[in-house]
């Protein structure tokens, strides 16, 4: 499809209302961005432009018009002649040319010496995200997210004090199964008097994050003797001496997950005066 540089048009125009906007001045606010505004010159002639808006201030309107023209290379000294030639019978405007690809040094010359203002305006390229010494500019940040899961118990073997169970009276070998059957497992207790310590079969499987040295993913077995312990309930009105425990748990790789903020998918396009070199980032939206 030919490139008639329709939208290139609206590009610019778009680009030149984020400008104005970006200026957060009253007076500029609402300005109408006209497309192929047609002029009378002082022979009567209409002559149409790209680009066209005008404002008041001070009891005086400024004009300005842009001539946009999306070349795939430098824009010659001829096609600044032909803008001149173009307003030259229209006094009070301010001209401003635009393309995508830079001007030759003539077309920069004859630009200066008639205040032309030339303009740029393109897409981001590499060297945008350089400055000036060379140094890398901030192009995006990775967020890397690390969910590490706590191992998971799905079997948990209690060993029971011989000795302390056939000394008692309260339990019997067929009540013995059911003693906790209703029980969920933030409501068992591991109860480790020898070293002071007391947690839940829940909490245990935070627990062994630090109990187990050098953990393995998959599935694995923890043992753990006790001299003197129980296991019981949340008030203790139920408990059972114990040697020690064991437990299957399954050890899964941590989640990761990796979130991008890409800076460059913000910018809109890149608007560089080609004679002062300046440079101006529009953003999307």
């Amino acid at each position: 499809m030919a490139n008639t540089g329709k939208e290139y048009e609206e590009l610019v125009r778009d680009i030149q209302r984020s400008l104005i906007n970006a200026e957060n001045i009253p007076s500029l606010k609402n300005i109408n961005i006209e497309k192929n505004k047609k002029i009378k010159d002082r022979s009567g002639i209409d002559r149409e432009f790209d680009i066209y808006w005008e404002f008041e201030i001070g009891g005086h309107t400024y004009r300005s018009v842009i001539e946009c023209k999306d070349y795939s290379s430098p824009v010659s000294i001829e096609k600044i002649d032909a803008f001149i030639g173009k307003t030259n019978d229209i006094p009070g405007l301010k001209l401003i040319y635009a393309t995508r690809t830079g001007y030759q040094s003539g077309a920069k010359i004859k630009a200066e010496q008639h205040n032309i203002q030339l303009l740029v305006i393109r897409d981001q390229q590499a060297q945008d995200w350089v400055d000036d010494d060379g140094t890398p500019l901030l192009k995006s940040i990775h967020f890397k997210m690390t969910a590490i899961l706590p191992p998971r118990i799905i079997n948990f073997n209690v060993h029971v004090d011989k000795e302390w169970f056939y000394s008692q009276n309260e339990y019997t070998e067929n009540t013995l199964p059911y003693l906790f059957k209703t029980e969920l497992s933030d409501a068992i207790f591991i109860r480790n008097i020898s070293k002071g310590e007391k947690y839940s079969i829940h909490d245990l499987s935070r627990l062994l994050m630090k109990k187990v040295d050098n953990m393995v993913y998959g599935e694995n077995i923890y043992a753990e003797k006790i001299d003197n312990g129980y296991i019981e309930n949340a008030n203790s009105s139920v408990k059972m001496k114990i040697k020690g425990y064991d437990c299957t748990y399954i050890y899964r790789k941590p989640i990761e997950d990796v979130s991008i903020i890409d800076f460059s998918e913000q910018i809109k396009a890149i608007v560089e005066d080609f004679i002062t070199g300046k440079k101006k980032w529009v953003l999307k939206n």
